[in-house]
């Protein structure tokens, strides 16, 4: 061991408190007293009841939650892939050079969330917005994009790409990091720009894409809310009706604070076993790569 590790260990533990602290206050705390409202019939007008799993087992036959929970899942599996690739596009792209682009590409995920959202009913918007506008002015009559389920999900999807900022800088990083020469060789044996992506590219930045991919899904499923709440209020047909906003709903709008708590903890349980599932299935693709 090298005589400065304890010391700096120790100093990476106290600049580390700061984050620590805030996350139990900020996130700790509040999780426990979710858990503790779950358990009871609360709507913050009167004092708590205690109701044991009533709220839970209500959930199991609560239509409108399982079709909450299915277009979560759905909106995971639609836009977690899209944003990986389009990032990992992008990275490739301009990993050598293209500052301006680069901020052009990180610009729209510093924009608020309401804002940015707002943006898109604008342009979405099928009487005055500039997407229904070109088309009528050659000669396409303007679909109603937020008018169907399919429409609405892909619009939201779509929103998401473009707010692709952290996993691109990530991807910029990890590209940069590769060895050169491995590039050079696969040139002088002949090698096309397909080979190389998919020889030396993909499977060095595997463990990297993996590791987003589980971060992306969490992302995913949270950041529904301010799209679905603005853009489509959940509609339509409750096709946008995501768990985010179902438990907003009930919590803030019908005041059933007990009933979001529950709805809050199988979502975070949701979550960490699809992440756990992520990992698992990475840690079996190392282990095989290294056997």
């Amino acid at each position: 061991m090298k005589p400065g590790a304890p010391r700096g260990r120790e100093a990476m533990v106290w600049l580390a408190a700061p984050f620590l602290v805030a996350a139990a206050l900020l996130v700790g705390l509040p999780a426990l007293l979710a858990l503790g409202l779950a358990f009871t019939e609360y709507d913050a007008l009167s004092a708590p009841r205690f109701v044991g799993v009533d709220h839970f087992l209500r959930l199991w036959d609560d239509p409108l939650f399982w079709t909450a929970l299915g277009n979560s899942l759905l909106f995971a599996a639609m836009a977690v892939p899209l944003r990986l690739a389009v990032a990992l596009g992008l990275a490739l792209l301009l990993h050598r050079g293209g500052r301006l682009a680069r901020s052009a590409v990180f610009l729209p995920t510093v924009v608020p969330d309401i804002a940015y959202a707002l943006l898109w009913l604008w342009l979405l918007n099928p009487l005055y917005g500039p997407l229904a506008l070109a088309l009528k002015a050659v000669g396409v009559a303007d679909t109603g994009w937020l008018l169907t389920p399919w429409g609405a999900r892909g619009a939201l999807v779509a929103l998401t790409v473009f707010q692709l900022g952290e996993v691109f800088v990530v991807l910029l990083a990890a590209r940069r990091e590769l060895p050169e020469e491995l590039y050079e060789l696969c040139e002088l044996e002949g090698g096309g720009a397909l080979t190389v992506f998919s020889k030396v590219t993909l499977p060095l930045m595997a463990p990297t894409l993996a590791l987003l991919a589980a971060r992306d899904v969490v992302v995913s499923l949270q950041t529904t809310f301010v799209p679905a709440l603005v853009i489509t209020q959940g509609g339509p047909r409750y096709a946008t009706t995501f768990l985010p906003l179902y438990i907003y709903q009930n919590g803030f709008e019908y005041l059933r604070l007990g009933y979001a708590s529950a709805m809050t903890w199988v979502m975070f349980l949701v979550t960490a076993a699809m992440v756990a599932a992520q990992l698992w299935v990475l840690r079996g693709w190392r282990a095989s790569k290294e056997a």
